[in-house]
């Protein structure tokens, strides 16, 4: 099976070279694309300087245009599987076998990696956590099916999802609206348990600052989501 890393990118010069040699270390069998979301740091520099492969966008599309560029990426390429994973470091690519195993072993469309599951490595903040365990109790009730880890970007998908990714994507914090949708379309969506790190360089796109926007936007767009025919 062909499978592929989606990593976004935006000013995440600090992480990439060590993301990249995690990834050739702990998940040889899977290919790379960067996406380069038109970083205003030396971010593409850096990925041209050591040969990465890079697909640099020419305007600032956000994280939701950044991943939907990966899954286009992926599906005209001809991959059967496309996990995201974020160019922080917060992500272990150890995991990566793991979950591809489980997806094929279970017949899931969708694998997200959950850091509440065990309880394991880094727990985000308290504040987050809050939002985290808000979106879960929203999802279950609107679809009836427990997600733990709701906004993890360490999420792993077949073709069909894929291609569902590819021509249809959320554009703003797109993790719980995306599992609702594949939720809603009657696919399967599994979590397994994962150790994630804490951020060590760069800045997360949601700031204190968006916490009130992020938590009406996502759950305005889930809402309509589920309303949708």
């Amino acid at each position: 099976m062909k499978k592929i890393i989606i990593i976004p990118a935006y000013n995440e010069s600090a992480n990439i070279v060590k993301t990249i040699n995690a990834i050739r270390r702990s998940a040889e069998d899977f290919d790379y694309v960067i996406i380069n979301d038109c970083s205003t740091d030396e971010t593409r520099d850096i990925c041209e300087a050591n040969q990465f492969n890079i697909i640099n966008l020419p305007i600032n599309l956000g994280i939701g245009g950044a991943v939907q560029t990966g899954y286009r990426y992926a599906y005209e390429e001809g991959y059967d599987i496309a996990v995201q994973v974020d160019g922080d470091g917060q992500h272990d690519p150890s995991f990566l076998s793991r979950m591809a195993e489980y997806m094929e072993s279970n017949g899931s469309d969708m694998i997200i990696g959950s850091r509440f599951i065990n309880k394991e490595g880094f727990q985000s903040s308290g504040t987050r956590r809050i939002g985290i365990k808000y979106f879960t109790i929203l999802i279950q009730i609107l679809t009836g099916n427990k997600i733990t880890d709701p906004t993890s970007g360490l999420r792993m998908v077949n073709r069909s999802v894929m291609k569902m990714f590819a021509y249809d994507y959320p554009k703003d914090y797109p993790e719980p609206e995306s599992v609702v949708t594949v939720l809603r379309k009657g696919k399967k969506v599994d979590e397994i348990p994962v150790i994630m790190k804490a951020r060590e360089g760069g800045v997360s796109s949601i700031s204190p600052r968006k916490s009130v926007y992020y938590m009406l936007k996502v759950s305005l767009a889930i809402l309509i989501e589920c309303i949708r025919k």
